[in-house]
């Protein structure tokens, strides 16, 4: 018998990483617990709001403990750990990516990231942007990850495209570390307000 909004998210992240997104409904979450579909909907209030929980709770898993105090390397290791947090659960990252949860531990998230890049030097603006770069990417990559399995991008021709020819052996590539390291590193490059300060002393 399920008693609180935890049981029925502790069954929802069970389904998910069994069976993957799209087994986790409603339904399966109340045969999980043996109860009416009613007795969820209660606790969960709809499919979107288990969504958005669900994705919450798969963002908690990102500590925000113990961070170094160089803000790159400080943003760099909350990319790595909400990296982590996404690929800790099966579809992970497709869950994330489908919500705009408000929620505590995606705010605690971003605000330490925000953080970080404004204690860079960034402007509003810069660190909001460099901000959103970093989790598209972060949660486009891991959703490539997760995929991969399914598809077969090792064997596509690219035809006769000189430029993707050169390039296509990397694009394949399944370095998914490396290339994470890489887009993180890139983004996190010297802040474009100081590059104009120093185009101006230049």
């Amino acid at each position: 018998m399920t008693n609180s909004q935890a049981d029925v998210l502790r069954a929802a992240l069970e389904i998910l990483d069994e069976r993957g997104a799209g087994g986790v409904s409603l339904r399966t979450i109340a045969q999980r617990l043996g109860v009416r579909m009613n007795t969820v909907l209660w606790h969960a209030k709809s499919k979107a709001r288990l969504e958005e929980l669900m994705a919450d709770a798969i963002v908690a898993g990102a500590s925000l403990d113990e961070l170094p105090r160089h803000w790159r390397e400080r943003a760099t290791e909350i990319a790595r750990r909400y990296r982590a947090a996404l690929l800790a659960h099966r579809d992970g990252a497709t869950v994330v990516a489908g919500t705009y949860a408000a929620e505590p531990a995606t705010l605690d998230l971003a605000e330490v990231l925000a953080g970080a890049l404004l204690d860079g030097g960034m402007s509003a603006r810069e660190a909001a942007w460099t901000c959103w770069s970093l989790i598209y990417f972060i949660l486009g990559l891991a959703q490539e990850e997760q995929a991969l399995p399914d598809r077969a991008l090792p064997g596509l021709s690219v035809g006769q495209r000189p430029a993707l020819q050169r390039v296509f052996p990397f694009l394949a590539e399944d370095s998914f570390e490396e290339r994470f390291e890489f887009g993180v590193a890139k983004l996190l490059a010297k802040p474009a307000g100081n590059r104009k300060r120093s185009a101006a002393r230049g």
